[in-house]
């Protein structure tokens, strides 16, 4: 490509360009019908379920029907997802159609630089989702097309011991670094997290709380009734887990609690919703002998997406346990609160945030089984006095509040506001 005077120009001055030249049309969209142009970046997203592609999920949905555009850019992590873009509840998913490289917990993709670049001459605001090996990527071309760098920080990267997850622990770090002095706005889950997490501690001053985005059915109390009867054994209560089978969110520790709980609930059974045999961790395989010897007091059902099956799920169980060692918030808790079911959390920051803020609940000592155990059946002993009103819930935690948050936020930093300055 040649400039005015005839000479090549550099990629770099290609972008600057084509920058330049977009900004007015964005800049005319953006104040004249208020809308803006939103791009969404992260490694999976639907139909991949964890706390955080859900939440980019919520706020990328609203949005759109809001009457933003959304954009988000994702790899393409199974072979079976559309190559071609999509539309997803008016959301536009660009997904990579070269194969990603697995490393670890995440995903290497070649094509990246590529269509990211593209993409961001396309929006008005770039939206960064890490830990996210790409980040400071992402930094240097939204300086190159003038866009700037909001990110939703879901949680320090922590990797079980060994050379090489202390590398990859430390690279993302590097990466995160690079990418955090440079971008507009970062948003933490909790103030309570950005006080206490050693990605943000440095970026104080760049730091929004943000709850996340929850909504939750009510319970079918019919069906929520029809599940506890399938798992109490002989009316005795049931304890509920709601994640993955990992290291960091310690399942073993609440199966070891069962030691402490038994001496006042020996007919107590523990209902475990979500994956548990893990491709990039052997916690699973690590802790079969434990899982076998409370066997009978254990109740595994996998990996659950419908929501209104979460309702009921929660609804059934007398209580929730989380018993992380670290956590920056843990959306369940609040989605089992929505469905009138107390929790007892790890006293960990950003994780006990629910809990303090509702008071349904109680926190447990952070690696203590025996902690775990004696809170459990504090809760399970005095449930009513731990039950709050779905709407006291809800006002607490309002999606609407959220996505306004987001929405001004976005709008702060988007291309047009900086053309206009």
């Amino acid at each position: 490509m040649k400039g005015e005077t005839g000479q090549s120009m550099s990629v770099a001055e290609q972008v600057i360009q084509h920058r330049d030249h977009a900004v007015n049309e964005h800049t005319t969209l953006s104040n004249g019908e208020g809308k803006l142009k939103i791009l969404m970046c992260l490694l999976y997203y639907v139909p991949h379920r964890t706390g955080l592609t859900i939440h980019v999920q919520r706020v990328a949905e609203e949005l759109a029907r809001r009457g933003h555009e959304v954009t988000v850019l994702t790899a393409r992590y199974k072979l079976d997802l559309p190559r071609d873009d999509e539309m997803h509840n008016g959301v536009r998913v660009v997904r990579l159609a070269t194969p990603p490289i697995p490393i670890s917990r995440g995903l290497i993709m070649p094509a990246y630089p590529w269509a990211a670049l593209g993409l961001m001459l396309q929006n008005d605001i770039v939206f960064v989702n890490t830990p996210m090996l790409e980040t400071a990527l992402i930094s240097v071309l939204a300086g190159l097309t003038g866009r700037k760098v909001v990110a939703t920080h879901h949680g320090d990267l922590i990797l079980p011991a060994g050379l090489s997850n202390r590398f990859i622990q430390n690279t993302m770090f590097a990466m995160f670094k690079y990418m955090a002095k440079r971008a507009a706005r970062l948003i933490a889950y909790s103030q309570d997290y950005a006080d206490n997490s050693y990605y943000l501690k440095d970026f104080k001053d760049k730091v929004t709380p943000i709850y996340p985005p929850i909504h939750m059915p009510p319970p079918n109390m019919e069906h929520a009734k029809a599940l506890r009867a399938e798992w109490s054994r002989d009316g005795g209560p049931v304890i509920g887990y709601s994640g993955r089978f990992v290291q960091e969110k310690r399942p073993d520790l609440l199966i070891k609690a069962l030691e402490e709980i038994n001496k006042t609930y020996p007919n107590a059974r523990i209902v475990f919703c979500g994956e548990y045999e893990i491709a990039y961790e052997d916690t699973w395989e690590r802790h079969r002998d434990l899982v076998a010897k409370y066997r009978d007091q254990l109740i595994f059902l996998g990996l659950q997406n419908d929501m209104q099956y979460m309702a009921d799920f929660y609804a059934a169980c007398d209580v929730l346990a989380l018993t992380s060692d670290s956590e920056c918030f843990a959306l369940v808790q609040v989605e089992a609160m929505l469905s009138g079911t107390p929790v007892v959390m790890t006293n960990t920051p950003g994780g006990r945030v629910p809990v303090t803020v509702t008071e349904m609940g109680k926190l447990a000592n952070v690696g203590d089984w025996q902690s775990i155990g004696e809170q459990l059946v504090e809760v399970i002993r005095n449930r009513d006095q731990f039950v709050k009103p779905r709407a006291a819930i809800e006002d607490i935690f309002s999606f609407q509040r959220t996505v306004d948050q987001y929405e001004a936020v976005f709008r702060q930093y988007a291309r047009h506001k900086q053309g206009n300055s």
